[in-house]
């Protein structure tokens, strides 16, 4: 999934697809939004709705997609699938005149009044442009994760999740230290975890391996090696052991999609997220940010919101 500007599914594709070949794309428009995940469809909705030319380029790889079911996004009280989100965004957003077009931008220029937009093929301007690139998380390199993650076994996000954890079998796969925040963040959800570590609990420093124990969270001491999902739990094998967990966290990091910003100048914070002010401005004029690719809590409804905001302040500006 290393792409610039990750956004919705397959499906959503073929539609956009569609879309941009019944209507030849405008060369120039208010705002050119990149990325069709939540932010990205949120900021294109508000745009449209405030009645400015809006060109949406969606790659069709959004992280949301790969969400079996979130149950902490408001109004659905038996949770909802990412893609049956995504999908219902979308459908609300294009019943209003938004440009929709499925490439991958290569490159976002600076010009004269905004901006150029580049893509194979085809570019457009537009005086401000919004990234809604977000992030990709880095899965462990061995078979059967896409298997896990489909069944909901494998997680990557435990503000998300966390509640569905209580009292279970947690496991934690990690390749440095920051596993040890994650394993601690968990603790107040279960007492049952434990820490895997990629190359072995050598990596573990004594002031790590103390906080573990005085929290009572146990560590493997070999390398994981494999996973395996069967009969609705997940089986970790580390060394010649075994250890079967109910749900297994990844802490492996994330890709932060700041690629096209970088192109522009814009600054970035010490992680790697783009920094923005209390508008979601970033560093560069005219240039936005909103969902995951910026500085924020990682979750569907900041995303959103963040988006709003952003096209709020693009408006004003227009």
């Amino acid at each position: 999934m290393p792409t610039d500007q990750p956004s919705s599914n397959s499906d959503l594709n073929t539609s956009a697809s569609s879309a941009a070949d019944a209507a030849p794309l405008p060369a120039q428009v208010d705002a050119i939004v990149i990325g069709g995940g939540p932010a990205g469809l949120t900021a294109a909705l508000y745009l449209a709705r405030f009645r400015r030319s809006v060109l949406l380029l969606d790659a069709a790889q959004s992280r949301l997609s790969k969400i079996p079911r979130s149950h902490n996004y408001p109004g659905f009280t038996e949770g909802v699938t990412g893609s049956d989100l995504l999908a219902m965004l979308r459908e609300q957003t294009l019943r209003y005149p938004v440009h929709t077009a499925a490439v991958h931008v290569d490159s976002v220029q600076r010009r004269e009044g905004g901006f150029e937009v580049g893509w194979a093929g085809g570019s457009a301007r537009a005086r401000q442009l919004l990234l809604a690139t977000g992030v990709t998380d880095i899965p462990p390199s061995m078979p059967y994760v896409l298997e896990a993650l489909r069944a909901g076994m494998l997680r990557y996000c435990p503000v998300c999740d966390g509640y569905q954890a209580i009292d279970q079998a947690v496991g934690i796969i990690a390749d440095s230290e920051a596993g040890v925040g994650e394993a601690l963040y968990l603790r107040h959800f279960t007492p049952h975890i434990t820490l895997f570590m990629e190359q072995g609990a050598a990596a573990l420093s004594e002031g790590a391996r103390r906080r573990l124990a005085e929290a009572g969270i146990a560590w493997a001491d070999e390398p994981i090696g494999s996973i395996r999902h069967w009969e609705g739990r997940i089986t970790v094998h580390h060394g010649k052991r075994e250890t079967v967990c109910d749900s297994l966290y990844c802490a492996l990091g994330l890709e932060i999609h700041t690629g096209l910003a970088q192109q522009l100048g814009a600054k970035t914070d010490d992680d790697g997220y783009l920094v923005v002010d209390s508008h979601h401005a970033t560093s560069v004029p005219g240039l936005w940010a909103a969902g995951d690719v910026s500085q924020g809590l990682n979750q569907i409804t900041v995303a959103m919101a963040g988006a709003a905001i952003a096209a709020a302040a693009m408006h004003r500006r227009l």
